[in-house]
C-alpha cells in the first residue's frame, strides 16, 4: 500500500496511491497520514478501502511529505562502512543518533534551499523508517512489529554548519527544507525486505551514489531496538537509517550543491524525488500532473 499526501504546504491533504499510480482523496476516511493512523489497526482498516470508491484526484498538484506532523526525526550517522571510510572516520561499534528538526521537512520536488551563510550543501540518500505502534525499550525480536512503512529522505547537510561551526551536528542537518520527503509512505507489508532495496542518488545527471540498504551495519530492526531503549518512539516518529559512500564530502576533492544544480535520487520500491537546487530568495515547491 501507497500514501501521500498533496496539496500545498501546510494544506495537504491525505491520498491513497494505486498500481498506476493513480491518487485517490482519503480525506473523508483519515484526518491525515499521521499519529494513530499509522497504528496497525487504523492501517489496516486503510488497506482495505476500494480506490475505486474513492474520489479520484486529478490535475496539476504538489506531493508533499508523505507523512505529517512527524513528532521527532532520529538520523543515524556513519551507518555504511564505505561512508564512514570516505569520511575518514571508524566504522561505530554502536549506532551513531542525532536529531533533524522536523522544521527541515519539505515535499519530495520541492526546492533544496541553500542557506545564508551556506558554503558546502551536501547531499545523502537514505530509507527512512516510520514508526507505527509505540515502540519503548522493544526487544529486536519484536522491533519490526513497531514498523508502519518507509519512505525515501534526502539528508541534505551543510557540512560548514555541522563540522566547522563547533557543538553537534544537528546545526548543519535541520535548515528549512533539509529533509525532503516522499514521494511516497509505503505500508511495511509491501516491501519485502529492507536490507535488500537499491539507492542511488545523481546530480545533474552524474551518478554519486549507488549503494544497497544490504550494507547497512545496523539494520532496521536493530536500530529500532537500540534506538527506543533511550527514547520513545511514537506512531509517525521517523528513523533516517544513513548513507550509502558518494556524499560531496567523500569525493576528492569535494564536491557540493550549488544553485541551478538538480537533484534526482531512489530507493528501490519508494519511489523518486527530483529537488532544484536555489539560493534563499529563489525558493518554491513544486507541482506535479
Amino acid at each position: 500500500m501507497r500514501l501521500a499526501r498533496v496539496g500545498l504546504p501546510g494544506r495537504e491533504r491525505p491520498a491513497l496511491v494505486d498500481d498506476q499510480g493513480l491518487l485517490y482523496d482519503l480525506a473523508g476516511e483519515v484526518d491525515d497520514i499521521a499519529g494513530e493512523v499509522l497504528t496497525t489497526a487504523l492501517l489496516d482498516r486503510v488497506r482495505g478501502l476500494d480506490p475505486a470508491k474513492l474520489p479520484a484526484i486529478t490535475g496539476k498538484t504538489r506531493l508533499g511529505p508523505p507523512v505529517g506532523s512527524i513528532g521527532k526525526i532520529i538520523c543515524v550517522g556513519l551507518n555504511y562502512a564505505d561512508h564512514a571510510a570516505e569520511s575518514g572516520l571508524d566504522i561505530p561499534r554502536s549506532p551513531v543518533i542525532f536529531m533533524k528538526s522536523t522544521t527541515a521537512i519539505c515535499g519530495p520536488n520541492d526546492d533544496v534551499v541553500i542557506p545564508r551563510g551556506g558554503e558546502k550543501t551536501d547531499w545523502e540518500v537514505e530509507l527512512g523508517v516510520v514508526i507505527g505502534d509505540t515502540a519503548r525499550d522493544v526487544l529486536e525480536s519484536e522491533a519490526m512489529r513497531h514498523v508502519a512503512g518507509y519512505l525515501v529522505v534526502n539528508d541534505v547537510s551543510e557540512r560548514a554548519f555541522q563540522l566547522e561551526h563547533g557543538g553537534q551536528w544537528a546545526k548543519g542537518k535541520s535548515c528549512d527544507t533539509f529533509a525532503p520527503l516522499g514521494p511516497w509512505f509505503v505500508s511495511a507489508d509491501s516491501v519485502l525486505d529492507p536490507q535488500r532495496l537499491r539507492m542511488s542518488l545523481k546530480i545533474n545527471g552524474h551518478l554519486y551514489q549507488d549503494g544497497t540498504t544490504a550494507n547497512m551495519i545496523f539494520p532496521v530492526r536493530k536500530l529500532v531496538t537500540y534506538i527506543s531503549r533511550y527514547m520513545t518512539l511514537l506512531p509517525g516518529d521517523l528513523i533516517s537509517t544513513g548513507t550509502p559512500a558518494g556524499v560531496g564530502l567523500g569525493q576528492r576533492p569535494p564536491v557540493y550543491l550549488r544553485a541551478g544544480d538538480v537533484i534526482e535520487l531512489e530507493i528501490e520500491g519508494l519511489g523518486r524525488q527530483r529537488q532544484s537546487v536555489v539560493a534563499l530568495q529563489d525558493s518554491r515547491c513544486r507541482a506535479v500532473d
